[in-house]
């Protein structure tokens, strides 16, 4: 056994490999916990967050005169150290567990004993130097502890999603610009409506999407409150009097972010309404994200037997059977990705609503829910723009051969000439094949000066007077 070292807990012994910085209830986890393939070390926004909270316990227990000098130190460069990316593959708890995120906590607090008794010069293992429950837990529990450092990595988390969720509107707008003079049909019910541009039809896209940069923002807003100091239950017991308004305004300095400490510890350490509304912000976007693709898809279909009014940018063969045939691949996926984050939102529901009493055990699952949603969603707005937005192109003369075509231009001549002159306009088009524009001719019921002005397709994108 001479690549192990034996740790030992309230269970007994066990061998952790010797190199390894994590200790023997990272190993027990590790062994019980074999469950999404999903590791910890595969979401390093959250690990940067338990460095978050771990330094900022650290700075507020030496502030109040509970750690020395030295371990306080160590302790922050070590925590600095995983907020700059080292040290990330000694996370390999699997983010769904049992116990409430203790695995997760005493993950965090193994590695950063064992860094910091390396950095003393002491083996691994060597607790009594510094101990991943005395030193690096002190005044704190997981039970407090966790939950802020799931709420220190979405903060994160949300501005990579926002930035990429601006950076899509800003693809969909520029093609908003683009097509400005493709006029086409609008559609209800995926009949014929009446003419607009494509670049309506784009900047809609632009809009649509851009509202929710917004409702994420609010929603992650509810992260700066947390429950540090609340230790177990919210009592506060074994923290010291001010520790939880102190570590909050030091969790403020360390990450940039407005954290307050919640008004009431006992209330917030089984609440999880944050991350219910944040989910819905995600759910909103997903749905909204998925109709877009679906008209993506629907718009390029074709090319000779759907509407072909705009392509899509091929990116690989369609199939094995029907040689040239070419699909709307990247829509497809960011649909799958929309409705894998809808399934999610149901998950964070079912586990919000799971807690009982003081704690809310069922966080680990929660979190998992919502990171591997940002996840998914970073992925597939990057896809969706790189690989599909920004290689849009227009069928300008298909698009204004449906709109010469159309009944649906009857519409503007209900000011005119009536709606009951419009339908039956209407109604004698589509049983005849003969265009709208000649049977209001030939029954005399407007010039062709005034029809030519009426039908204009540009005069019928906007309001205007008769």
């Amino acid at each position: 056994m001479e690549n192990f070292r034996k740790e030992s807990d309230l269970l007994g012994e066990l061998y952790v490999p010797v190199d390894a910085y994590y200790g023997v209830q990272t190993q027990r986890a590790i062994d019980n916990f074999k469950i999404s393939g999903q590791l910890l070390s595969s979401y390093p926004d959250f690990i940067r967050g338990l460095a978050f909270v771990k330094k900022a316990a650290a700075k507020t227990n030496y502030e109040l005169g509970l750690l020395d000098e030295e371990l306080y130190f160590k302790i922050a460069e070590t925590c600095d150290e995983l907020i700059s990316g080292q040290l990330h593959d000694q996370f390999p708890v699997d983010m769904i567990q049992g116990g409430a995120g203790t695995s997760i906590n005493m993950n965090a607090n193994e590695v950063i004993a064992n860094r910091v008794l390396e950095k003393l010069g002491k083996n691994k293992g060597e607790y009594e130097f510094c101990s991943p429950n005395d030193h690096i837990n002190l005044s704190q529990s997981t039970n407090d502890a966790y939950p802020t450092a799931i709420k220190m990595g979405l903060l994160q988390m949300n501005v990579g999603l926002v930035d990429r969720l601006q950076k899509i509107v800003e693809a969909f707008r520029a093609k908003g610009e683009e097509f400005q003079d493709v006029i086409k049909m609008g559609r209800t019910q995926l009949q014929d409506a009446v003419p607009m541009t494509m670049g309506q039809e784009f900047e809609a896209f632009a809009a649509n999407l851009e509202e929710d940069i917004s409702k994420l923002n609010s929603n992650a807003d509810l992260f700066v409150e947390v429950n540090m100091g609340a230790t177990a239950i919210g009592t506060g017991i074994n923290a010291p009097v001010g520790y939880a308004t102190l570590c909050a305004k030091n969790l403020t300095q360390i990450t940039g972010f407005p954290i307050v400490s919640a008004p009431n510890l006992v209330e917030a350490t089984p609440d999880t309404g944050a991350y219910v509304i944040y989910s819905s912000a995600m759910k909103r976007l997903a749905v909204k994200l998925s109709k877009i693709c679906n008209d993506l898809r629907l718009l390029s279909s074709g090319p000779r037997a759907g509407l072909f009014e705009i392509n899509l940018p091929p990116m690989q063969p369609g199939s094995s059977i029907m040689p040239g045939k070419v699909n709307p691949v990247i829509p497809e996926v960011v649909n799958q990705v929309c409705y894998k984050v809808i399934g999610n939102d149901l998950t964070v529901t079912f586990a919000a609503e799971a807690g009982q009493l003081q704690l809310n055990v069922m966080e680990p699952v929660l979190s998992h829910a919502i990171m591997e949603n940002i996840n998914f969603l970073c992925n597939a707005l990057d896809t969706l723009r790189d690989k599909c937005v920004v290689g849009i192109t227009a069928n300008k003369e298909v698009c204004l051969n449906m709109v010469k075509h159309s009944i649906g231009i009857v519409t503007a001549l209900n000011p005119y000439i009536g709606y009951k002159q419009s339908t039956q306009i209407a109604k004698e088009s589509l049983e005849t094949g003969n265009s709208v524009y000649n049977l209001v001719l030939e029954k005399g019921l407007l010039s062709q000066e005034k029809l030519d002005e009426i039908l204009d397709p540009k005069n019928m994108l906007k309001p205007h007077n008769k």
